[in-house]
């Protein structure tokens, strides 16, 4: 089952040097739920990760969420960045799924699409 799930709150405190803040209730997924405090300590701590996915906040205000490999966050190019992460999954397949299974219940909820107030 998927789902959100908080976590202690020095895992949230931005890494130094770091543009990436956390949700301060981040969706798991169901095949990287029992490693989520490894993960998020390995990308707070720059470390490669295997096969792991984040849910973001879009860079681009007409979108909602890009999906982005965790060591894509290693590049340059992110460095400057402002990212906000809200998920995360194991595989790109079980990202798809978490990212329906948040827009779903964003709208149940609130009856529109307006993530970053939802998650922040």
């Amino acid at each position: 089952m998927l789902g959100n799930s908080k976590f202690d709150d020095n895992l949230w405190s931005k890494g130094k040097d770091s543009m990436i803040s956390w949700s301060k209730h981040i969706y798991v997924g169901k095949n990287i739920k029992r490693k989520k405090d490894k993960v998020i300590a390995d990308i707070n701590s720059k470390k490669a990760t295997f096969g792991i996915y984040c849910i973001i906040f879009a860079f681009h205000p007409d979108n909602l969420f890009e999906i982005l490999d965790a060591n894509d966050l290693l590049y340059p190019h992110y460095k400057n960045k402002e990212i906000h992460i809200v998920g995360l999954a194991k595989g790109r397949k079980e990202a798809y799924d978490l990212v329906h299974e948040m827009l779903m219940e964003v709208y149940k909820k609130t009856g529109n699409f307006n993530v970053r107030a939802y998650f922040t």
